[in-house]
């Protein structure tokens, strides 16, 4: 691996694939600046040694040159973020483009127009990747994000640095936490998976199988398992077709030795609402007209003890529908148990959308040794596939 601290930046115009794919508001305003702030350190670190930064992002999905997907609404934002002046560039390939990166000075910052205002960029197109490696004398890559992505801006544009490419901090960060579950953990290994259905999940179960030690189930995936062991699920979400397969999942995971962890009781309500009447059942016995969304109280005893006795820990799913906060509690108790696991030593992973959302939400960031800034580009690690926009930088 290329790592951004072997490198010499002096002089050197870096081209820096960020992903500064941020939330706007209706005044086109930044909302997060999550995503700004994680680029920050390989920003700083390439202006300390004499380098100047040239800053390459998408923002949302336009068709064609929406003005209110410009990456000029950000600008402000990124500056802000750095301490430090951030032009603009009204253009992304071509002459204005490259006369603009020449014209960076020692320690300048000049943020591009969105890459998506071209097609052939999620096209992976070669002429306009050779047209982005035009802007500058060495690449970055910082942007784990959309490392699953085989972009003009990602792999592209990589082939024509041979030598003078790496990896960012952000992306070097994000690939080492991912092998501390997949190939460096400490044993025990838990996995806690959550979500809705469980044939989003079936290859990450299918490539954890053999690195974990225990595989704590929760989320609406528990009523398939629950149906196809022949309990009740009332109106709870299930999927019938996958029934079978979660029946071979538990022979499988009995075969590797992996313990695999379900509710032993729900806590269900009788609407889809937060303000439904709330009922504590066994998970086998959900009745009609109550669906179950979230873990009961006993289960959440049980996660706890499971969660304190691992060493390495991935999250990958709420416990049930945090976002009702009637029903957060079993998403909020199983990160108060990461939490403390990782204060005991333990190292925690977080990754997928919803379960950052909840950590984010319930105060757990700096509670945890790691939260992934990429969601389907995690996903798709932890289904044991290789990453177009690390495999680029790898060559």
């Amino acid at each position: 691996m290329r790592t951004l601290h072997q490198q010499n930046f002096k002089n050197q115009r870096v081209i820096i694939r960020v992903d500064f794919n941020v939330p706007l508001n209706d005044s086109q305003e930044v909302t997060d600046l999550t995503r700004i702030q994680a680029a920050k350190p390989t920003i700083q670190h390439i202006i300390s040694q004499g380098g100047s930064c040239i800053l390459l992002s998408h923002l949302g999905r336009p068709n064609g040159n929406d003005p209110k997907l410009s990456l000029s609404h950000i600008r402000e934002s990124v500056s802000s973020v750095l301490g430090l002046p951030v032009d603009f560039c009204k253009t992304t390939i071509g002459e204005e483009a490259e006369a603009a990166t020449k014209a960076l000075q020692s320690g300048g910052v000049l943020l591009m127009e969105n890459l998506r205002y071209h097609k052939e960029e999620t096209l992976g197109d070669t002429i306009f990747s050779k047209q982005l490696s035009k802007l500058g004398t060495f690449y970055v890559n910082d942007a784990f994000g959309t490392a699953h992505r085989d972009h003009a801006s990602t792999t592209g544009i990589a082939q024509f640095f041979k030598e003078k490419k790496c990896f960012g901090t952000l992306l070097e960060k994000e690939v080492l936490a991912i092998e501390k579950i997949m190939d460096k953990g400490e044993s025990p290994v838990l996995a806690i998976l959550g979500g809705a259905k469980v044939s989003s999940k079936i290859t990450i179960i299918e490539s954890l199988l053999d690195k974990i030690d225990h595989l704590i189930i929760g989320g609406g995936m528990v009523y398939t398992f629950t149906k196809a062991l022949g309990g009740k699920v009332g109106n709870s979400i299930c999927e019938p077709d996958y029934c079978e397969y979660a029946l071979e999942l538990l022979e499988k995971a009995k075969t590797k030795a992996v313990q695999i962890h379900l509710p032993v009781d729900v806590l269900a309500g009788n609407d889809f609402s937060n303000n439904a009447s709330q009922k504590v059942f066994d998970v086998m016995e959900i009745p009609e007209g109550w669906e179950a969304m979230d873990s009961g109280p006993k289960s959440q005893t049980i996660f706890n003890d499971i969660i304190l006795s691992c060493k390495t820990i991935l999250w990958n799913g709420p416990m049930g529908v945090f976002e009702f906060s009637n029903f957060a509690k079993g998403t909020i108790a199983a990160g108060n148990s990461i939490a403390e696991a990782t204060k005991a030593g333990a190292f925690s992973l977080v990754g997928g959308g919803d379960s950052v959302a909840a950590v984010k939400q319930f105060g757990f960031e700096n509670k945890m040794s790691y939260i992934s800034t990429g969601g389907g580009a995690m996903l798709e690690s932890l289904e044991g596939k290789t990453l177009p926009g690390i495999a680029a930088l790898n060559k």
